[in-house]
């Protein structure tokens, strides 16, 4: 049920049943767990709610160097602080208002609030406030200061260091570093005749010696460029000391565009980004690929991979060095181009970031600078704490000092350094709970979500790095991957939430997958995929997708290779008939994406090359496929390719984010469901002032169909998944004009079609969607929703053939007469789309070549 005709807002239960999500009814009458605290004295270790853990905090110690900026380490603190009572009044109504069922956790959230308000107060006192602790990359890290370069790392378990490189020749013993009592070290080099003693782009490496006098060579953590040698197989990489001179620098020329009511996101990887079987870069996806995601009218990308990551095929996620770019795809000005050049299409760049985990790669990791120590002297915790035994991987110690120095000031250098826009946070469901939702199936029973299982370190951090993305970028975009559906995940810091714009709705492509594989036609439940799509805490906003990454990797199938399956190898030729198996995928794969665009949240989001129905799957490079980069890419010449009909599924991802530019429906709160028909197989809601009809019976066609809606007057067709550029067969009128008849009772529900005022009739074909606007007085007798080339109305198409008057036939006529044209002049009207879209991009190109 909607939450906008509820009267409660309903959890997102990530991919289960409905009946698993009655068990959040019980939650709200069972107690938190957490004890609530009179008074907290941290003395050292002290066992706290929220976690079965020992937590260290600072024992605060300062002087005035703090005071300019240098580490605070929390296991080296010696001055004890008490953290004063909670108050009765804290603030947090705000989220406890939205939905009173929290109220049971009222102690949790105030106790992980005075955490946050607490770190928040130590931050401001010892470093200037949480702007100026985020700047940490302009002293830790290589950084030029007057006459040298200083270099600093914090590494509190180290005996001795050294910083080696091509500088020095590798031989450290001229250039020893020094430790302060925060467990810093650092060392100024001086400039040599007025230039710099370490030359840019030159190679370096951090020294060290650990408590069993062994010397280890490591990269250093702040980083801002490491590469590899191409020429050796499995080399490991090296720190690169990257300062341009002013001439090499890239320069940005575009502000960042305003932000959408809604996002429309392309994920995209820019390595496997060719059509050639090899790693694109950072240039060519801009000038190649940028473009077709402005053609198809999304407003955002959401790059992939960006972090460096020394596994190709993690597909960026175990992350070796925060601060560079993966230097795959070229160097750090390559990757200020991209930004710049989609900057100036009018598209916002997200960063796919990731603070869930670290790799566990030693030699050219963030791992290598744990040599034993204890967890405060680390950047992960020890023991299985510290480790992801699915995935690998390191665990970060959130509730350290320097870990969140670390971690907010890598937000802050992208959102900087590179100008990206915001950002969608991998793996939060990792950082929430201890157990990492390993082996949990959430059931929206609130007390999985506020209990000794939640990590309250990891809350806190991310309250904090939200409020300081948008501190420093009120505009910015950050998404949570969370697959749990934590109430106030999505509201903010505020009010009680952790902070987050949006979360991903994870549970969408489970069930659209469930579907495709396992039931037939005649099983799929209109009031199921309806449940399935709008079941979602309505006061926190999703962004929905059908599919991403996640359903294009090798083991896996994307929506297009489920439908259609191998005669997507040799079935999309437009010069013969569709088989019943393609013409039913490419029905289906426009109404899949639709509905969950209209449907299923706030945002949409598609990933790189699903738009037309990319038949491969990806697999990177690896031992099983003998390290072939032959799947590791995308297939740009199939849509490119005008008999091929992966052109209709492209145009028509084009059409419906045009339609949302146009009319706004995903960032409107008025969503209304008021039929979901199981006999006739048609789902009918309003989403703003569109109505939107889905058919997804294989045979029935509805003549006469009466659907509701909320306004009088006069509708006409917006989006037409049936019309001939789409691959459709053009059976609905375009210049047809639905006039309403009103409904029962005015003011009494009960009493009017479908709960709702108004009416009017259509003809909805099978296996189709049709959506409807209301005509404005204002535009009198237009015959064209207008928008644009992809959607262009069957009048003007069939002006193209010159025979007028199709919409004043019978739906049977008008088949009867496009068949006749079609084989008169089979390639007429996609030629016609094809060019226009031609020239939409090459005016997009005309527009942006100065900067080539």
């Amino acid at each position: 049920m909607l939450g906008s005709l509820g009267l409660f807002p309903a959890p997102d239960f990530g991919s289960l049943s409905p009946s698993l999500a009655k068990n959040s009814k019980r939650a709200v009458e069972r107690n938190c767990q957490i004890v609530k605290q009179n008074q907290i004295e941290l003395t050292g270790c002290r066992k706290l709610p929220g976690g079965p853990r020992s937590l260290f905090l600072p024992r605060i110690s300062i002087d005035k160097r703090v005071k300019q900026g240098l580490a605070i380490s929390a296991a080296v603190a010696d001055e004890k602080k008490t953290i004063t009572s909670f108050e009765e009044d804290m603030e947090i109504t705000g989220l406890l208002s939205i939905d009173p069922g929290l109220e049971s956790f009222k102690d949790h959230f105030r106790y992980r609030m005075q955490r946050f308000t607490n770190q928040k107060q130590l931050i401001e006192k010892y470093e200037g406030g949480l702007e100026e602790f985020s700047k940490g990359y302009l002293k830790f890290g290589f950084n030029r200061e007057a006459g040298g370069i200083v270099y600093r790392e914090w590494a509190p378990a180290a005996q001795e260091a050294q910083v080696i490189g091509d500088f020095n020749g590798w031989i450290g013993s001229n250039h020893r570093m020094e430790k302060n009592e925060f467990g810093v070290w650092s060392i100024n080099i001086p400039d040599s005749g007025g230039n710099p003693a370490i030359h840019h782009n030159s190679r370096v490496k951090f020294r060290f010696k650990h408590g069993d006098g062994v010397w280890v060579d490591r990269i250093p953590a702040w980083i801002r460029y490491a590469t590899v040698d191409p020429t050796k197989f499995g080399a490991p990489y090296d720190g690169v000391y990257w300062d341009p001179p002013p001439p090499e620098r890239y320069q940005f020329n575009y502000p960042r565009p305003p932000k959408p009511q809604a996002p429309r996101i392309y994920e995209a990887h820019v390595g496997m980004s060719s059509s050639e079987p090899r790693i694109n870069t950072y240039r060519e996806f801009a000038d190649d690929v940028l473009p077709r995601i402005r053609a198809n009218n999304y407003n955002t990308v959401q790059l992939m991979a960006v972090m460096e990551h020394s596994y190709y095929g993690s597909f960026g996620y175990h992350v070796t060095n925060f601060f560079a770019v993966s230097s795959r795809s070229g160097t750090p000005e390559d990757l200020k181009y991209l930004i710049d050049k989609a900057h100036s299409l009018g598209l916002r760049v997200l960063m796919d970031v990731v603070h869930s985990h670290a790799s566990n790669n030693i030699t050219d990791g963030l791992n290598g600078f744990d040599v034993g120590q204890s967890t405060q002297d680390s950047y992960f915790h020890t023991g299985d704490r510290g480790y992801h035994k699915l995935w690998d991987s390191r665990l970060f110690n959130y509730a350290n000092w320097e870990v969140i120095r670390f971690l907010l000031s890598n937000l802050r250098w992208w959102l900087e350094e590179y100008k990206f826009d915001g950002f969608r946070f991998d793996g939060v469901t990792s950082m929430l709970y201890h157990h990492h939702g390993i082996n949990m199936a959430f059931t929206g029973d609130y007390n999985e979500y506020f209990s000794e299982a939640t990590d309250i370190d990891a809350v806190v951090y991310l309250m904090l790095a939200n409020s300081l993305i948008h501190n420093i970028l009120p505009d910015a975009t950050v998404i949570a991957e969370d697959v749990s559906g934590m109430p106030g995940l999505g509201r903010s810091v505020s009010e009680g939430g952790i902070g987050f714009d949006y979360r991903l709705a994870m549970a969408i492509p489970d069930k659209w997958i469930d579907y495709l594989k396992n039931k037939s036609d005649e099983e799929w439940s209109m009031k199921e995929i309806s449940w399935s799509l709008t079941n979602r805490r309505y006061t926190e906003k999703c962004v929905a997708y059908a599919e991403s990454h996640d359903q294009a990797i090798v083991g896996d199938k994307t929506v297009a290779f489920l439908l259609m399956d191998k005669e997507m190898y040799y079935g999309m030729s437009c010069l013969t008939d569709a088989s019943p198996m393609v013409d039913r995928g490419v029905a289906l794969h426009k109404m899949v994406q639709l509905l969950t665009m209209a449907f299923g949240g706030k945002g949409y989001l598609n990933f790189m090359g699903n738009e037309f129905g990319h038949p491969e799957w990806i697999d990177f490079p690896r031992e099983g496929n003998g390290w072939s980069y032959d799947k590791c890419r995308r297939q740009w010449n199939l849509v490119d390719t005008e008999h091929l009909r992966y052109k209709f599924m492209n145009a028509f991802d084009r059409a419906m984010n045009l339609l949302d530019e146009k009319y706004s429906f995903l960032a409107s709160t008025k969503q209304i469901v008021s039929s979901t028909n199981e006999e006739d197989k048609v789902i009918v809601f309003e989403r703003g002032d569109l109505v939107f009809v889905f058919n997804f019976h294989p045979e029935n066609t509805y003549d006469g169909y009466k659907v509701g809606c909320d306004l009088p007057g006069k509708y006409r067709v917006a989006l037409d998944s049936d019309a001939w550029e789409f691959g459709g067969r053009g059976r609905v009128g375009h210049d047809v004009d639905h006039f309403t008849s009103p409904e029962g009772i005015p003011g009494v529900p009960e009493t009017n079609f479908n709960n709702r005022p108004n009416s009017f009739k259509i003809l909805s074909a099978a296996r189709t969607c049709v959506v409807y606007y209301r005509v404005e007085e204002k535009e009198g007798n237009h015959n064209s929703s207008d928008i644009g080339a992809a959607n262009e109305t069957l009048t003007d198409i069939a002006k193209l053939g010159d025979f007028e008057g199709i919409n004043e036939t019978s739906p049977a006529d008008a088949v009867a007469k496009q068949e006749d044209l079609k084989a008169a002049q089979p390639s007429l009207i996609a030629d016609d789309i094809a060019t226009k879209a031609n020239t939409e991009t090459e005016e997009i190109e005309e527009e942006t070549s100065d900067d080539k």
